[in-house]
Order: C-alpha cells, then sequence, then structure tokens
C-alpha cells in the first residue's frame, strides 16, 4: 500500500460482533485494535479509544465512522459516518485500483462488490449464514475454538455438504454427522466450503467472480482454511487472490480516509465526551410485563413445578436390578440408572462437546464402578440422534425413536397426558395424545428459534452462560418485546433493542418469550391454547428455563406440569422402555471390555452402487464396527437383496431407459429436471417423430449442482430449480448445441381441480436460464424455450409448428401433426403404466403383509439429488412406496378450503383422501423448502388425513443429503402408527 493520508485521522469500523480502530498520524499507521465487543458496543468503542490516549496526544484528529453498529453511535455522538460499502470503496480506489472484486466477510455482514462491469455491490440482507458468526457458532458445536477450527480443517481429507445459510440449517446436518462418529476435520473443511457455496449462490447470485479478488472482513484474514477453500471454488491463481494484512481493518481504513475529507477536528477531550454523552442515551423501546412480579410469586411458581417430580435412591447403598436409559441428543447426552421401582439412581446431563461416544465411555465406566456386584443393569436402551451409534458402541439392548422415549416419560408423570411439548437444542417435538397414544406428530423442520440453542447463542455473544443469562430475566422490569421471529431477523431486533438502552436482562426475558412463540405459533402453528389440550407435558431442558416455561403458561393462559427431570426425560423415558423389555440378561458392555475400548471413525465413498453415499465407518475394538450414511444394506455386507416395489426407482428406471435414436435433424437436448422429468416420455417422442436425436442431460447429482451454481441468481429458489442450471450446463458439456425446454403456463388437465396450472417456476424457469446461464447466448448455440400448451391438443401441433419452424424452415405442419398424435399417445401410455405398476406394487403388499406409504409430492422428486434416498430409506424398514399419481384417480376430486388450480396438488390432495379409507397405508409428503405454493398445500394435506384419523407427515427438503432427522420422522411415524394398533387392539 502506498498512500497514507497526511492528517492524523482515524477511522472507526463497528460491526455486528467486533470494533476495530485505525489511527493514521503523518502518513503512517500508528495505532490499529480490533476486538470483540460482547454486544456492549459503546463502552467498548470508547475503551479502544481511551487505549490510544497516548498515540492521540494533544493535537487534533479527525474521526469517521462505519459498520453495521455504527450508524447509531455517529448519530448520538454527532460524527460523520460513512456506509461501509463506500468505505471499502475508499481503499480499494487508494490502494487496489485493479481490483475486480471485493469479498468481504465480517462477524453477521457478508457483501461482494463488483468492481468490473460496473459498480454494483450485493449484500446479505437479515441473514447471518456465511458469516464469521456462522463459523463461530459451528466452532462451539464442535467443541473447539474458531482457531482449532481452522487447524482441524487444514487436516481434512473429504467434504461433506452441509447448508451455511442459516446456522440452524448447518446444525442440522452437522449434528448427525459428530454423533455417526465423523471426522471433525472433514466437517471442519466441510464449514467452511459452505460458507464459500454461500458466498458464491446467496450473494453472488448468478454473476461470476472472475478476474482479481480482494478478501477483507476478519474471517478471511484468520481462517487458511476458509482461503483455501474460496481459492478451490472460484478456481483463482495465486496473483488474483489477494488476502491482504490490513484486510480486518479495511473498512476502519476506509473510515479513516473518508475523515480526511469530511470530519471536523477535534481533542482526544472532546471526542471521549461526545462518546460518552452516547453511551449513556436511552431511548424507548416496546416492552412487555415482568415474568415475576416479586420473589414470593417466584417461590410460588417453583413450589407448583417441583410436585412434578420422581424419587431418588443412592446407588451406592441400592442393591437389586437396574435399567439403564442413554438419550444421545443433537446437542447433549443424557444418562438416567433407573431402579426396579422407577426411582433414579445416577443421571447425567452435559454437551455433547462434540464426542459423545467418549462422553458416554466415561460415564459408563463410573456406572458400572458403582454398581459393583450389587447392581445388575438388567436392560438398556438407548434415542436420541445417536442412537445407532451408541447401541453399537456399547451393545445396549434395543434403541427406540426419541417421540417414544418422551411420550414414555410423560405417560409416567400424567397418566391422562394429552399434550407433551419437549423444547430441546436444536428440536421441537409436538406429539398430540388420543385413546392413550400419539396421535399426531409436529417437529420443527428447520428452524431452531424456538429452541434452546437460540437462547444459548445469544448468552454466548454477551459474555455469559446459559443459566447466567436464563436468571438475568426473571425480574426483568422490562421485557422487551422482540415478537416470533427466526434467530435471524431476531439478531437485528436484539440489536435495534440494545441501541435503544435495552439492558440485558431485559433481553434475556424477550428472548424466553420470543422462544414460546415461535414454538407455539410457528412449530404448532395453534390458534388458540385450547388446541393444545387440557394435560399439558413439558419438557426438554429449555424448560429448566424458568423464564421459558413462565412465558408458556402465560401465553397459553393456563398451568402445565414441567416434570423436575424436564432435560433427561428421554433418557428417562428409554429407562422406562429398557424394564418393559423384561430380559434374563443384558448385552450391555461389561466393565472389563471399557477398559480395552477404542473408538476411531474414517470417512469413506461407497463404490457398491450407483448411490455413492458418503459413509462414516467407526470401530470400536474387538471387531465391532459400525457404518453410517448408507442408503442401502449393501455396505452392511447384507447384499441387494429382494427390492421390495418402489414406484420412486420404478419410475426413473423407466425413464433411463427412454435411449436417443439417430436422427435426420441432428441432436437436440431436453434437461432432465423439473416438469420434464414426468413428460420426457411425451417430448422424447414428439421430438423423436419429428427426427431429431433426443438427448437427456444425466440423472442429477451433486456434482450436477455444482456445475450451474455459479449462474443460479436465487438462493431462495426450490433445489429442484436450483439443478436446472447444472442440466443446462451438462448438455453443454455434452457438445448439444440445440437445447429444448419449453414454458408451460398449464400442465395436462386431469380434470381434478379447479384448473390445471404449473406453478409459475416450473411455468417459466426456461426465461430465467436464458437470462442467467451466458453461455445459452454465445454463437452456435440454440435455446428453444417456446410458450406451448399441451393442455390443448387441438391446438398444440400448430402452435409448436410456428415457434420451430423459425429454426427448422423444413417442417412440415403435417409431419408436427402426425408426431404431436404419437406424444400424445405415449404419455397416455406412459400415465396408464404407472398406475398400472402402483397397482401391481400395492396388491403384491397386501399379499406380503407388508405396510404401504404413498410418498408424495412432485414428478420430479423422483431424482435421487432431490429426495437424497428417503424412497430407499423408507423401503429399508419393509414398506412398499407407491406415488401419488398411482392413487389419485381412485377417489372422486377432493374439495378443499383453497383454489385448488394446481395439477400436482390436486393429485395429491386426492392421494391424501384415498390413504384415508386404507388401513394399511400412511402418507408421506416431500415438500421443497422454497416452495411458496407448499405453505398452502401442507395445511390441506393435514386437515384431510387428520379428518380420516391418519397421521401427517411432512419432510422438507432441500441440497442438504443428511437424513438423520428423516429418519426421525418415518420411525416415529411408524412407532406412532404401531401404538396406536396397540391400544386400539387392547381396548377390543
Amino acid at each position: 500500500m502506498e498512500r497514507i493520508p497526511a492528517r492524523m485521522t482515524m477511522g472507526i469500523d463497528i460491526g455486528s460482533t467486533t470494533v476495530k480502530i485505525i489511527i493514521v498520524k503523518n502518513g503512517d499507521v500508528v495505532y490499529q485494535q480490533y476486538e470483540r465487543h460482547m454486544s456492549q458496543v459503546r463502552p467498548k468503542t470508547l475503551e479502544l479509544i481511551r487505549m490510544a490516549k497516548d498515540v492521540i496526544g494533544g493535537g487534533e484528529l479527525t474521526v469517521a465512522l462505519s459498520g453495521s453498529a455504527g450508524l447509531g453511535v455517529a448519530k448520538a455522538a454527532g460524527l460523520p459516518f460513512i456506509q461501509e460499502v463506500f468505505a471499502t470503496g475508499e481503499v480499494v480506489k487508494s490502494y487496489a485500483p485493479d481490483t475486480d472484486c471485493v469479498i468481504e466477510l465480517g462477524g453477521e455482514d457478508a457483501k461482494i462488490i463488483f468492481f468490473t462491469g460496473g459498480l454494483e455491490e450485493r449484500m446479505n440482507g437479515s441473514c447471518a449464514g456465511g458469516t464469521g458468526a456462522f463459523i463461530d457458532q459451528m466452532a462451539t458445536l464442535l467443541d473447539v475454538t474458531p482457531e482449532q477450527l481452522d487447524t482441524l480443517s487444514l487436516g481434512s481429507e473429504k467434504l461433506y455438504t452441509i447448508a451455511s445459510r442459516c446456522g440452524v440449517f448447518a446444525k442440522s446436518d452437522i449434528q448427525p454427522l459428530l454423533n455417526q462418529g465423523a471426522r471433525k476435520e472433514d466437517i471442519a473443511a466441510s464449514i467452511f466450503k459452505a460458507v464459500v457455496d454461500q458466498t458464491i449462490t446467496g450473494l453472488a447470485q448468478g454473476r461470476r467472480i472472475t478476474g482479481k479478488v480482494l478478501f477483507l472482513g476478519g474471517p478471511l484474514y484468520y481462517f487458511k482454511g476458509l482461503q483455501r477453500e474460496f481459492v478451490r471454488s472460484l478456481g483463482l491463481s495465486h496473483e488474483n487472490a489477494v488476502f491482504p494484512d490490513m484486510g480486518r481493518y479495511a473498512v476502519a481504513l476506509g473510515s479513516a480516509l473518508f475523515a480526511e475529507k469530511a470530519g471536523q477536528p477535534m481533542t482526544y477531550e472532546e471526542l471521549v465526551g461526545r462518546l460518552e454523552a452516547a453511551a449513556s442515551e436511552s431511548h424507548a423501546a416496546r416492552y412487555l410485563e415482568p415474568l415475576f412480579e416479586n420473589a414470593d410469586d417466584y417461590a410460588a411458581f417453583l413450589n407448583r413445578h417441583g410436585k412434578a417430580s420422581v424419587g431418588r435412591a443412592d446407588l451406592d447403598a441400592y442393591e437389586g436390578d437396574a435399567y439403564l436409559g442413554v438419550d444421545c441428543g443433537s446437542t447433549t447426552t443424557k444418562l438416567v440408572l433407573m431402579a426396579e421401582d422407577g426411582r433414579i439412581l445416577y443421571d447425567y446431563y452435559s454437551a455433547n462437546r462434540g464426542n459423545p461416544v467418549e462422553i458416554i465411555r466415561e460415564q459408563l465406566v463410573k456406572i458400572l464402578a458403582r454398581c459393583g456386584d450389587r447392581v445388575t443393569v438388567r436392560g438398556s436402551a438407548a434415542t436420541g440422534y445417536g442412537e445407532d451409534l451408541v447401541k453399537n458402541a456399547f451393545s445396549i439392548d434395543a434403541g427406540l425413536v426419541e417421540t417414544m422415549a418422551h411420550f414414555k416419560a410423560a405417560r409416567f408423570f400424567d397418566p391422562n397426558v394429552d399434550f407433551i411439548l419437549d423444547i430441546g437444542g436444536q428440536d421441537i417435538k409436538c406429539f398430540k395424545v388420543r385413546d392413550n397414544a400419539i396421535d399426531s406428530i409436529m417437529l420443527n423442520e428447520a428452524c431452531s428459534s424456538g429452541c434452546g440453542s437460540f437462547i444459548g447463542t445469544f448468552a454466548q455473544s454477551m459474555g455469559y452462560s446459559v443459566e447466567e443469562f436464563a436468571k438475568l430475566g426473571l425480574f426483568a422490569r422490562y421485557p422487551v418485546d422482540l415478537g416470533s421471529r427466526c434467530t435471524v431477523f431476531m439478531n437485528s431486533s436484539v440489536k435495534q433493542a440494545q441501541k435503544e438502552g435495552a439492558g440485558v436482562e431485559d433481553i434475556s426475558a424477550g428472548i424466553s418469550i420470543s422462544v414460546v412463540k415461535n414454538a407455539i405459533y410457528k412449530v404448532i402453528r395453534a390458534h388458540s391454547a385450547e388446541e393444545l389440550g387440557q394435560s399439558i407435558v413439558v419438557q426438554g431442558g429449555t424448560f429448566l428455563n424458568d423464564a421459558v416455561l413462565r412465558s408458556f403458561e402465560r401465553e397459553i393462559g393456563h398451568d402445565v406440569v414441567r416434570p423436575a427431570i424436564a432435560g433427561l426425560m428421554g433418557a428417562y423415558g428409554a429407562a422406562l422402555y429398557a424394564r418393559e423389555l423384561a430380559l434374563p440378561e443384558s448385552s450391555l458392555i461389561s466393565a472389563e471390555e471399557l477398559e480395552e475400548f477404542r473408538h476411531e471413525s474414517r470417512s469413506v465413498t461407497c463404490g457398491l452402487c450407483g448411490n455413492h453415499c458418503n459413509l462414516t465407518v467407526n470401530t470400536f475394538g474387538g471387531g465391532k464396527k459400525f457404518i453410517s450414511g448408507n442408503r442401502c444394506e449393501r455396505p452392511l455386507g447384507r447384499g441387494a437383496g429382494e427390492p421390495l416395489p418402489n414406484l420412486f426407482a420404478w419410475k426413473l428406471e423407466q425413464l433411463e431407459a427412454l435411449k436417443p435414436l439417430p436422427g435426420r435433424r441432428g441432436k437436440i437436448g431436453v434437461p432432465l429436471g423439473l416438469n420434464m422429468l414426468e413428460n420426457l416420455p411425451f417430448w422424447h417422442a414428439f421430438l423423436t417423430a419429428l427426427g431429431f436425436e433426443v438427448v437427456t442431460s444425466g440423472v442429477s447429482t451433486r456434482e450436477t449442482y455444482i456445475k450451474g451454481q455459479f449462474s443460479i441468481p436465487s438462493d431462495t429458489v426450490c433445489y429442484p430449480a436450483k439443478l436446472m442450471h447444472g442440466h443446462i450446463a451438462d448438455l453443454l458439456e455434452q457438445g448439444v448445441t440445440t437445447i429444448f425446454y419449453p414454458c408451460m403456463t398449464y400442465n395436462f388437465d386431469e380434470k381434478k381441480g379447479d384448473n390445471h396450472y404449473n406453478c409459475p417456476v416450473v411455468a417459466y424457469y426456461p426465461e430465467l436460464l436464458r437470462a442467467n446461464v451466458s453461455e445459452l447466448s454465445e454463437p452456435g448455440v440454440h435455446f428453444l424455450y417456446p410458450h406451448v400448451g399441451i393442455h390443448r391438443p387441438a391446438k398444440f401441433a400448430d402452435k409448436l409448428f410456428h415457434n420451430l419452424r423459425a429454426v427448422y424452415p423444413d417442417l412440415t405442419l403435417r409431419e408436427v401433426r402426425e408426431a404431436a398424435r404419437t406424444a400424445y399417445a405415449a404419455y397416455d401410455d406412459w400415465m396408464k403404466a404407472v398406475k398400472a405398476e402402483g397397482r401391481r406394487a400395492i396388491a403384491w403388499a397386501r399379499e406380503q403383509g407388508k405396510k404401504i406409504v404413498v410418498l408424495s409430492g412432485r414428478p420430479y422428486h423422483i431424482d435421487p439429488e432431490i429426495n437424497h434416498g428417503i424412497d430407499r430409506l423408507i423401503a429399508s424398514f419393509g414398506i412398499v412406496v407407491v406415488s401419488e399419481d398411482c392413487v389419485a384417480d381412485l377417489v372422486e376430486p377432493v374439495k378443499v378450503h383453497v383454489l385448488n388450480q394446481w395439477t400436482y396438488h390436486a393429485r395429491l390432495y386426492n392421494a391424501a383422501k384415498y390413504v384415508t379409507a386404507q388401513p394399511d397405508m400412511e402418507l408421506v409428503q416431500l415438500v421443497s423448502f422454497g416452495c411458496g405454493i407448499d405453505a398452502i398445500t401442507t395445511d390441506e394435506v393435514r386437515d384431510i388425513l387428520e379428518a380420516g384419523g391418519k397421521l401427517c407427515t411432512q419432510l422438507k427438503i432441500d441440497e442438504i443429503t443428511n437424513l438423520g432427522a428423516v429418519r426421525i420422522r418415518i420411525r416415529s411415524l411408524l412407532e406412532a402408527v404401531e401404538e396406536r394398533e396397540r391400544s386400539h387392539a387392547a381396548t377390543k
């Protein structure tokens, strides 16, 4: 860097998590400081300036501020402010004018500034995914410091797919990997790769990052692993990837440059005086009623909830049988050793620290040593995310899905329980109970804003433990009204409250209230307290927070039962289940075997079939091994076996069997995605009849997505649409220069609804591709995307003839009409074959006594990259899988509460109605994140199923491949059905 201002200037960059100060004097940087402010923005800024008193001396200086939290300080102190993008621009103009693009990552802010090809800035809105705060959260999840996370990443061997658009999604992806024993080195590198992907797709949004790239901000300065992943993903040369030493202070330096032009000279004393006055300012905010009026009010509350307790016995004095329950949860590990009569002999509750196996080993050593010869562990059971791992590691007798474990525990405290709400670290589980069996299950799909980790993250950001932070809110006089919003938006609300003078205790109380509102209105989606039930049991570690419990009771308007062991309910339920097993002898690992216990894990890619699953192989010594990440049985050494009927797999096989035939008009490409998956038989027959060699892109893989990610303009569109960019790239790589992908407002009219539209994304995505995939505009490439109406056979051929003739002047109307007749016949045969295969599968299932799941969604959900093997996962439970189009014709069209105008959804409603009349069928709905229409359809499907006495199971899917949460949903469904059947049988 060459140019430094001659006047003494100070630039202050107050970001979302840090304060940076830089002072330039006589052409040299004489002071620089970079510290986290822990939400104490103004006091920390004052502290750093006071530390620079000797450097400033008795002369004058000019000052300017910048940063996401700097505007309020600047206004209050009467100091110049420069928006951080312009501050960065000042630095680039002065010191690196040949820069083509700047990527800057801060604590919670991320931005890209394009200089070449027209100045353009793109910045994250309200989402802190892909920023320093995201990296900090992930380090906490792995129980390492951010510095250790970086070191780990440099030793990686493979990458996993991890979401970064929100820390909530990422935790849902990482926790199962940890519980399955994946290497921390690989997870660490995957976290950094997720940040890179978020920058490319979420910020660049289709504009390519090329040329000389300047990387600024603390995360890009400190994390070498992050630097490596950016260079790899963008394919940058050493010369074009610039990570300057002053990268952390770029915005502060830009502010100093601005201060030289806009600042008013002042002394050190005057500057400090202005900031002291600003720090003492306080503004009104929206306040709520205090949670407790006084200590007596709180004491009465504690006394009432203290009655829901379980007895305890001294393990060192107890003699007899005992039962062990282990709950390896998303963020914590819990163990309970229970006496024969239900009393607790021993319990343990702690964070996973990224290594649940070692934690459980340590606890088992303690437990078995204290049991000696007096206590015999007669049975053991495991539950939670890490159930399979710990069951295999320690030879635990049985496993049960966590929903059933919590149900058993809740019923122990209240046999009449009709609603259970469990709020854990990342998960919310809600169970409605009817006839002594679980009637419906609701789980948070991807948002943990109503969970314990939500509170924990804020506590940590403010420098408190969770316990300290929670207690602060109990007697807050002015709890801040934060509403019911997601974590990302809440960050902004908390910052605003801090700027307005709210204290930590007020924010603590406000967050507890917000957690409750999110649980009730986002997950349960209740309209009134009566919907929840009369006998409510709340549990999970989050309800140990008295502020959360008080907020919940206030919100619903009546008292609930919180067991004293709210955080241990999963483990206690598992222990109760172990007792129910009535085993003569337990297979639990012995004290002697624990002494020799060893645990190692390694990551491999399976090549035994086309799934190419990312496997985690855990070895425990003595020949014991546990493999996770598999979607079929082959990695387990069980062979392929006789496959059960699976309509998802069958339909994909039929489509892959449509091979290109040589044609006189040459090759034409068709992207194999969205509606083209179902309509391929139509277009393949049509184009083949016209003399084209029809070439399709390959079946989607993760590589398909990566090929096209640079041209995706929106990070919020559904994953099936994002994949289309890769399918276009695939066709071009195959040398196909003519691509046919028509726009279709309407689908075939199946006479099931009020209309037969395609959704807007399906209907018009070809236009978006044409505008964003630059290769489609290159000379010699023809992208044909005519607007056609396949719902009108009489007019279809004539209209499409005019579209095609512009490119193929030798076409005749007669041959287009003949090709159309061939296409409609092929599509008719295709749909008949699908329905016939569905009937055959159902008949086979009933002959064999198998249950049937109607796996419902869109035609493109048969794509294995979109469904991530959910169909095979369901089949692995011995269930026959059929699709909604197999049964949608078997009932009269359903009347729903909304305008039924979408073809795919009309099928879905009909399928749900049909399932309600079939005792051996359940419906599972696949929903793509980013699908706005499904916000309506999911409620309608739930109403249809619940009115017919069926459970509603909806699985939200996107580009993330980990099926841990999906497995829990499916098992919960199956065990709830079995529990209901047992209950019904017992009452007959």
